[in-house]
């Protein structure tokens, strides 16, 4: 009989994509995976896999090469995010379509911000596409999220690595995905000159994108505090996230932590999902045959 698992996945931007090698080492183990819960990145490839989408959405992020993701990026200078993330949403929902959360074949919790109230929200009804957009609202980047009138943010703000909402499921194990580690970068993971190139120009094109947009506000009547909050915010989301993840951790320990080192990629490289993808396998390989051992 297989064994059953409850699965949380944590929040870190692109290095999500290591969620998908990891769900295929697990599954391609033996382990029944029946109950999912996701911050941010963590929410989106776990709504895929609840929903029986998840190969279709990493056959198109394979495709991606850096002009790809920079062409499905809706540029704002608002205050209230850089990018409106309709392009990317627009695919998303082609993908995921009117799904809702009840319909899914197996529990499913998204976990937001809710802006206004600072509070942590699960998101276990209603429109899969509405969940997974809330928690996914980098703060700065992607603008918030409304449902109901209420105004929503990523939930890594508050809640970096959801193992709570699983741990309600009856199942043989639990297992969390950590996308904020402080292990050293695996260094063995085989990376082209093409995705080297590409991950420079990535990393120019947002430090340019903040130049510009602290510079707009510099001509604004926004106070100092204001114009600098985009870089600082920018550069504070690893180290807040993983004070909160183990935090986290120590007061839900998984059977089984399954550790993305944070310098493995940057929360904006979406174009390495090849490489990202394959650390995730490498990773829960090693999580998987030591526990198994």
């Amino acid at each position: 009989m297989k064994k059953t698992v409850s699965l949380a996945l944590g929040s870190g931007g692109a290095r999500g994509y290591a969620h998908i090698g990891a769900i295929e080492e697990i599954v391609k183990r033996g382990y029944k995976i029946e109950a999912v819960s996701g911050s941010s990145m963590g929410a989106l490839v776990g709504g895929l896999y609840a929903s029986g989408k998840l190969d279709e959405y990493k056959e198109w992020v394979l495709t991606l090469d850096f002009l790809d993701v920079i062409k499905l990026l809706d540029i704002s200078f608002a205050p209230s995010g850089l990018i409106k993330g309709d392009k990317v949403f627009e695919k998303l929902e082609s993908i995921i379509g009117d799904t809702l959360i009840e319909e899914l074949h197996i529990p499913y919790t998204a976990v937001a911000t809710e802006l206004l109230t600072q509070k942590e929200v699960w998101f276990q009804k209603g429109k899969l596409i509405d969940a997974i957009r809330a928690s996914i609202a980098i703060p700065t980047f992607f603008t918030p999220h409304k449902v109901d009138k209420r105004v929503y943010v990523d939930g890594g703000i508050v809640n970096p690595l959801p193992i709570a909402p699983i741990m309600s499921h009856i199942s043989d194990i639990t297992i969390a995905i950590n996308l904020n580690s402080n292990k050293p970068s695996v260094k063995n993971i085989e990376i082209s000159v093409k995705e080297k190139k590409e991950t420079e120009e990535a990393k120019n094109f947002f430090q340019q994108l903040l130049k510009n947009a602290e510079a707009k506000f510099s001509q604004s009547n926004k106070t100092e505090e204001e114009i600098n909050y985009l870089s600082i915010i920018s550069r504070s989301i690893d180290t807040m996230q993983n004070i909160l993840t183990n935090y986290k951790i120590a007061g839900y320990r998984p059977d089984i932590l399954i550790e993305i080192p944070k310098d493995c990629a940057m929360f904006y490289e979406f174009h390495r999902a090849k490489e990202l993808i394959r650390l995730g396998q490498k990773l829960a390989k090693e999580a998987l045959d030591e526990y198994e051992s």
